[in-house]
């Protein structure tokens, strides 16, 4: 019996571990929304990285953040690197595509709290008065992303992040829509 007892124990773990790895490897969410302000409003304040602060879900969660921007100014080889607590960790975007004013694309790299590297795509269409936004963000789940996703939906994680963020932008572009800016640099 106690063999019997130790065998089962031993194929739980053995159990747990094949069902993680049958978990899916492809990560990928997306949310839209329409936003007040025509496209290449919109284009420009995603596509430079020091009016994030104006909109990014995540710029709130640690006001001791440390942020560097680097390369371009805007658009393909802009840099944002960024180290923060354990809600924002630590990581770098750089801007690898933008065709103003209807996509961005960006290279996100994660360094803390674990490492990853994942690819987030800005989308942009005329929609009435204003423009339909979809976010999304796609990459591979390695085995400990695969094991966290037993506890963790990602999807609505990471999709409430996208949600807040674009809400912000709608509120962000609206003004600066109404203000005149637009993101400009002057």
């Amino acid at each position: 019996m106690p063999k019997k007892i130790a065998l089962g124990v031993a194929l739980v773990p053995l159990a747990l571990v094949g069902y993680i790895v049958t978990r899916p490897s492809d990560l990928r969410v997306s949310r839209s929304r329409v936003v007040s302000a025509p496209p290449d409003v919109v284009h420009r304040y995603v596509s430079d990285f020091r009016t994030w602060s104006q909109w990014s879900p995540w710029e709130t969660l640690d006001p001791a953040m440390t942020r560097e921007l680097s390369g371009a100014p805007a658009g393909p080889g802009a840099v944002y690197a960024w180290r923060g607590n354990r809600h924002v960790g630590e990581g770098r975007m750089t801007i690898i595509d933008s065709q103003a004013p209807r996509s961005i694309t960006i290279r996100l790299e994660f360094m803390k709290p674990f490492k990853a590297t994942n690819t987030t795509q800005f989308d942009f269409a005329p929609s009435g008065a204003g423009t339909m936004v979809t976010w999304s963000m796609s990459g591979e789940n390695n085995l400990l992303a695969k094991a966290m996703s037993l506890v963790m939906n990602m999807d609505t994680m990471i999709g409430s992040n996208f949600e807040r963020g674009l809400a912000n932008l709608d509120a962000a572009t609206g003004a600066a829509k109404a203000g005149g800016h637009g993101g400009d640099r002057s």
